[in-house]
């Protein structure tokens, strides 16, 4: 059954929403557990999706990527963000070793999540059927495929990605501080990855992350049974 994009709205905008917001919330809270506070004191460790929706990015960008993929039939990585956590690497009690398990928390809820929706999807299968069951499946389909996308765009190892700081954390201290510097054009990066087709007829990005998005995709359903 094809969907009309408004069936498409439906279907993918709590999935999106929730695997955008909930992991900004995770690296507020990791960073509330190894001392830094900031987070918290502003109200943004909270599961209230609200608290960390960014109208563009959250929103905007992610539903307007989903349509586009949808016309050109596919191989069109989901992006988008949410309102930024404020982490202060320098609160954490070992800021260097610390932000490893900062950053690793946002990309963590996102393999959660999908495990989460993997259950939907296997209820959604074995309950009797209901005028509830096929959206529910489409949902929970949506949502696992939005989170293993999200996670793996997101441990690039390109600052200030999750799998930027990451790299930062695990490298000696002085070849830290180099790779680190890279940030301030890490945006420049991605989006130059994500035009590279256009311009270059060269998907790298899509080179990347399909094997191990499709091959994660794949692992969940296999142990789901979905």
């Amino acid at each position: 059954m094809e969907l009309n994009p408004i069936q498409t709205l439906a279907i993918y905008a709590l999935p999106v929403i929730f695997a955008i917001t909930l992991h900004e919330a995770a690296h507020g809270y990791v960073a509330r557990y190894f001392g830094d506070n900031t987070a918290w004191q502003l109200g943004r460790v909270s599961l209230n999706p609200v608290r960390h929706i960014d109208p563009v990015g959250t929103v905007i960008v992610p539903l307007a990527m989903l349509m586009l993929g949808r016309l050109l039939g596919g191989g069109i990585p989901l992006f988008g963000w949410a309102k930024p956590v404020p982490v202060n690497f320098g609160a954490l009690r070992h800021p260097k070793a610390d932000m490893l398990w900062v950053a690793l928390a946002g990309p963590a809820a996102n393999l959660i999540m999908a495990l989460a929706w993997a259950v939907l999807f296997k209820l959604a299968l074995v309950a009797p059927h209901n005028f509830f069951s096929y959206p529910l499946g489409l949902m929970s389909d949506a949502g696992i495929q939005i989170n293993i996308w999200i996670m793996a765009l997101n441990l690039l190892p390109i600052p200030p990605l999750d799998g930027g700081r990451i790299v930062t954390s695990l490298l000696p201290m002085k070849l830290a501080i180099r790779f680190a510097s890279i940030e301030r054009y890490g945006f420049i990066i991605l989006l130059a990855l994500i035009a590279m087709p256009g311009i270059l007829h060269v998907d790298l990005l899509q080179a990347v992350l399909v094997p191990p998005v499709s091959y994660s995709i794949n692992l969940i359903g296999y142990l789901f049974q979905i």
